[in-house]
């Protein structure tokens, strides 16, 4: 998940300071745990944005942002929209909105690699393969 972060005030820029994704299987968040650390699994922020990496994600979610101006805002619960998922949040002057944004980049580039790399390695064992029949067919005959 990738957070994108625009602001509703208009003071002066805000910045992250840290923060926190709840996940819930409620649909009121009644339930919401924080995102564990576990490995490459985490939430993380910079000054401006957000992103979260999981195993698994939960269905349903909530944001809790500090920011430079001292206030803890709450987003809304938002559902997990996709792999790979983008969302714009909006600043508002007490809390957080949280809306999916819509992307056709299902997957990074990394992930495009790494998939052509498994094809190319499947088509590889499948040429052996036939190659192999191939030539156990003729030294039956």
């Amino acid at each position: 998940m990738d957070f994108t972060f625009k602001q509703e005030i208009a003071t002066s820029p805000l910045t992250i300071t840290s923060g926190m994704l709840f996940e819930c299987n409620q649909s009121d968040c009644r339930d919401a745990e924080p995102l564990q650390v576990l490995g490459p699994q985490r939430f993380s922020c910079t000054e401006t944005a957000c992103s979260a990496m999981a195993y698994g994600f939960s269905t349903y979610h909530r944001l809790e942002i500090q920011f430079s101006d001292g206030k803890t805002r709450r987003s809304n619960v938002f559902r997990t929209a996709q792999f790979q998922s983008s969302y714009q949040v909006t600043i508002r002057p007490n809390d957080l909105l949280v809306k999916q944004e819509f992307t056709l980049n299902a997957f990074t580039p990394l992930t495009y690699l790494l998939l052509c790399l498994g094809c190319l390695v499947g088509i590889a064992i499948l040429v052996i393969l036939i190659i192999l029949l191939v030539r156990r067919s003729k030294e039956k005959k």
